[in-house]
């Protein structure tokens, strides 16, 4: 199969800081360089997600998510094709959903908690990077998230880490650390690790599409 893409996975824990790296490795490539794919937005609608035993919502199953959807999107974006997804907003009351657009670009960027544990995704992958920190970092980061930005409550917070949260990685999560490329230590910053995946994939990029990367 011809790729025109190099995949990268970024793994971790919630709180780790998947989001924040991704973040980080766009900024810091060329213009159209890298597109990034986040497995939010490919969430089952409210209504279609399981309940744990005490009638709570549990979003951290792999059966949350329309992991198959994302592996086809990663599939056409790694063979050149542009995809559309409707944005990811159910946690967030009153916040319309608009279309996420995401071009095909050398470096395809894919964050979320289940791209190692699902096959058809992790098969795709170039590159796998799991991002961690101490538990109780990201046990405060979350806390800080969900209740300053999300408006839950500490108790809700700390009920779903307990029993969602932690039991999702050490089931989904830990048992693919070893088969990653690197492992990011993130308890108070990752400016190291981040140099030296942007400088490969600084290069990946010249290789997968030195033309469109020199007349940027």
């Amino acid at each position: 199969m011809h790729r025109g893409a190099y995949l990268v996975g970024v793994a971790g824990g919630s709180g780790s800081g998947k989001t924040t790296m991704v973040k980080a490795l766009r900024e810091r490539l060329p213009n159209g360089a890298v597109s990034v794919v986040s497995q939010d937005d490919y969430y089952h609608p409210k209504e279609m997600q399981a309940l744990d035993p005490q009638g709570h919502v549990n979003f951290d199953l792999p059966t949350a998510v329309d992991l198959d959807a994302l592996a086809n999107d990663l599939g056409d974006l790694v063979l050149g094709a542009s995809v559309r997804r409707q944005e990811y907003t159910f946690n967030q009351e009153g916040r319309e959903a608009r279309t996420v657009h995401v071009e095909p670009a050398p470096v395809v960027l894919v964050e979320g908690l289940f791209v190692l544990h699902h096959r058809p995704i992790r098969d795709l992958l170039d590159l796998k990077v799991f991002i961690e920190a101490d538990t109780e970092t990201q046990l405060q980061r979350r806390l800080r998230r969900d209740e300053f930005e999300r408006g839950y409550g500490r108790d809700e917070v700390l009920y779903q880490w307990h029993n969602h949260v932690m039991p999702a990685y050490r089931n989904y999560l830990e048992p693919h650390r070893h088969a990653c490329d690197m492992h990011v230590i993130n308890e108070a910053g990752f400016d190291r690790a981040l140099d030296v995946i942007v400088d490969h994939l600084a290069r990946v990029a010249e290789r997968v599409a030195p033309l469109s990367l020199h007349s940027l």
